[in-house]
């Protein structure tokens, strides 16, 4: 998705309403991801007790985004004002704030050949799923106001550098360098599992875990969010070609291939291991195919996309399971084991599939070259990333508090914080 800046592109550019009517559509289906998707995905995973929570939790992120996204967001990711190629200075780590407020912005505004608002609610959707993400892995113990405030520190300071690093166009640190991630790979999985991760570690675990059995308590929503997810990652990953054409055709077909290869590597591994399979573990490795394949949908052909979705696949089930419990991390609905996991490795491999010799359709030097900037690009996402988020929580845990207290982790955060129910069986 990285682009050259919005006023220059507006000069030369002409309306498509062929490419409006696919943005438009792309940005529903990749708000559709959060709410219902993810929403579901993960309130089927967690006890029957908290369900509510997930559902609020992820809804109430969709709408603190996005005015923060009005107010400030995407000027902080996308104004290039002041921006050179081959210059660092700080606008290499953030845009300015002339766009604040979406200053500038008119129906006839245009982005490439689509409208700039269509851009704007496009990038908006992004930066919704993004922090929402990071609730799986603290899910069950979190208050909800520490949530709201983490969620607006962590996005100000986290993705919103991170965004316009990567995809603001020449001038942006890690676009300058090369690294390449099509539609969020680093930007959202890659920085929000490694936050999950961090967060996981300074909220502590669940009480009673692991020695407590906590097994999800309906896995029919959660199959129904994946499959949302699934749906709507098309729009997520064909809209970052920000136009109907080839680019977004070749990213609908690699995304498809790729999360069904690892679907399959999943409960193969799963097959195996366990002499199973499970409706939860060919979920988790959809998703974990929908992650890895997101930086390369732009540059892999549909073998490196198969590559790629195998791998994740087989990765993740061992990163979600085993990993975990060997480090005795309480990653409650495995938020660094898929999304950190899998964004790491399609992030790494975009570098050799996108070569033309391995099928791919990227402008790169080597196959091995472009492997290195991406792992440059992965370790520096990494780094900031859990700097970053330690820095957050320890700022929120200092002034309204991490945790709920252990009586309404016990009742529930449905009753102990929203005083409602899931479920009514009187």
């Amino acid at each position: 998705m990285r682009s050259e800046p919005i006023l220059a592109l507006a000069q030369t550019m002409k309306l498509d309403s062929g490419d409006t009517a696919w943005m438009l559509t792309a940005s529903m289906l990749v708000l559709l991801m959060t709410i219902p998707g993810l929403a579901l995905f993960y309130g089927g995973m967690v006890r029957a007790k908290n369900l509510l929570s997930v559902l609020m939790q992820c809804f109430a992120i969709t709408a603190l985004v996005t005015v923060l996204w009005v107010a400030y967001g995407y000027s902080i990711a996308f104004d290039t004002a002041g921006m050179a190629a081959g210059t660092t200075n700080v606008h290499s780590f953030v845009g300015g704030f002339g766009r604040a407020m979406l200053a500038g912005l008119a129906p006839g505004s245009l982005y490439n050949t689509v409208p700039e608002a269509v851009f704007v609610m496009f990038q908006m959707t992004f930066a919704i799923i993004t922090p929402a993400l990071i609730v799986g892995a603290i899910a069950e113990r979190m208050k909800f106001s520490a949530l709201l405030w983490f969620t607006a520190l962590w996005f100000t300071l986290a993705y919103l550098p991170v965004a316009h690093m990567v995809w603001s166009g020449p001038g942006s640190l890690l676009g300058d360098l090369g690294v390449l991630d099509f539609a969020g790979g680093t930007v959202v999985h890659i920085n929000a599992g490694i936050a999950g991760l961090v967060a996981c570690l300074v909220i502590g675990k669940r009480r009673g875990y692991p020695n407590v059995p906590m097994p999800p308590h309906n896995l029919g929503y959660t199959l129904v969010g994946a499959s949302m997810l699934w749906l709507g990652w098309f729009g997520f990953n064909a809209g970052s070609a920000v136009a109907a054409n080839g680019s977004a055709a070749m990213a609908m077909l690699v995304t498809q291939v790729a999360t069904a290869a690892a679907a399959i590597g999943w409960t193969a591994v799963e097959w195996i291991t366990h002499r199973r399979a499970s409706v939860l573990g060919i979920a988790s490795g959809a998703v974990a195919g929908l992650v890895a394949v997101t930086p390369a949908a732009g540059t892999c052909g549909p073998g490196g996309a198969l590559v790629i979705g195998v791998v994740a696949g087989v990765v993740c089930f061992f990163c979600a399971t085993r990993l975990k419990r060997r480090f005795g991390y309480d990653d409650s609905l495995d938020v660094f084991g898929v999304h950190a996991v899998a964004g790491i490795v399609g992030a790494l491999l975009t570098g050799p599939f996108a070569a033309a010799a391995l099928g791919g359709f990227g402008t790169v030097d080597s196959a091995w070259g472009q492997l290195w900037i991406q792992c440059k690009g992965v370790a520096f996402t990494v780094v900031y990333s859990a700097v970053v988020t330690w820095i957050v929580l320890k700022a929120v845990a200092l002034t309204v508090g991490l945790r709920v207290d252990e009586e309404q982790e016990m009742i529930g955060l449905d009753i102990a914080l929203h005083e409602e129910k899931g479920y009514n069986l009187s």
